[in-house]
C-alpha cells in the first residue's frame, strides 16, 4: 500500500496557499498539505469532500435512543413490573431523561470509535510522516506520482513559490 509522492517543503503558509492556488489552477491534483496548524483558507484546493460523520452520528444516536426505549420497555413493562404510586408500569414521560442521555452517549462515543477505525489509528501506531518536522515548523505539500502528468512544470512551480526542497519519498 505504499505510494509514491512529488512533495515541496514550504517554511512559510503564504508560500503554501500560493504554490496550491498555482497547482490547482494549472489542474494538477493535491494529495494532500501536511502543516503543523491550520492554514486558513487551502481547503478550496484541496478537493476535501464533506465529512459523513454527521450522518453516522445521527444513525449511532437513533441507535442509543432505540436501545434506551427497548430496555427500558423490557424491564419495566414485561421483566420486573412495578406499580409505585398507582402509576402505570410503562410511564414513557419518564424514559425521556435516560433516552436522551443514551442517545449522546451513543452518538459521542460512536463518533469517537468511527472516527478511529476510519482514520485506521489505534494505540501504538507509528506515524507515517514525510519530514518528523512537518509537526513543528515544515509545510509539506504532496502530489500523488501516478496523477502527475508534468512533473517539471509542477516542480517549476514548487520552486518559484518558495520550496526549499524537492523531492520524492514514498509513504
Amino acid at each position: 500500500m505504499e505510494k509514491n509522492f512529488l512533495i515541496g517543503k514550504f517554511w512559510n503558509t503564504d508560500h503554501v496557499l500560493k504554490a496550491a492556488k498555482t497547482l490547482k489552477e494549472k489542474g494538477v491534483l493535491i494529495y494532500d498539505v501536511f502543516s503543523p496548524f491550520p492554514i486558513h483558507g487551502i481547503e478550496p484546493f484541496l478537493n476535501i469532500k464533506r465529512s459523513r460523520l454527521a450522518i453516522a452520528a445521527f444513525f449511532l444516536g437513533l441507535l442509543g435512543a432505540t436501545v434506551a426505549v427497548t430496555c427500558m420497555s423490557l424491564i419495566y413493562g414485561a421483566i420486573w413490573p412495578m406499580n409505585i404510586g398507582g402509576k402505570p408500569a410503562l410511564a414513557f414521560p419518564d424514559f425521556v431523561p435516560i433516552t436522551f442521555e443514551m442517545t449522546v452517549f451513543f452518538a459521542c462515543h460512536g463518533m469517537v470509535l468511527t472516527f478511529f477505525m476510519v482514520g485506521n489509528y489505534w494505540p501504538g501506531k507509528k506515524a507515517r510522516l514525510f519530514d518528523d518536522r512537518q509537526t513543528d515548523d515544515v509545510f509539506i505539500i504532496a502530489i500523488d506520482e501516478e496523477k502527475l502528468e508534468n512533473e517539471s512544470a509542477v516542480k517549476a512551480v514548487l520552486s518559484e513559490s518558495g520550496a526549499y526542497e524537492i523531492g520524492y519519498q514514498t509513504l
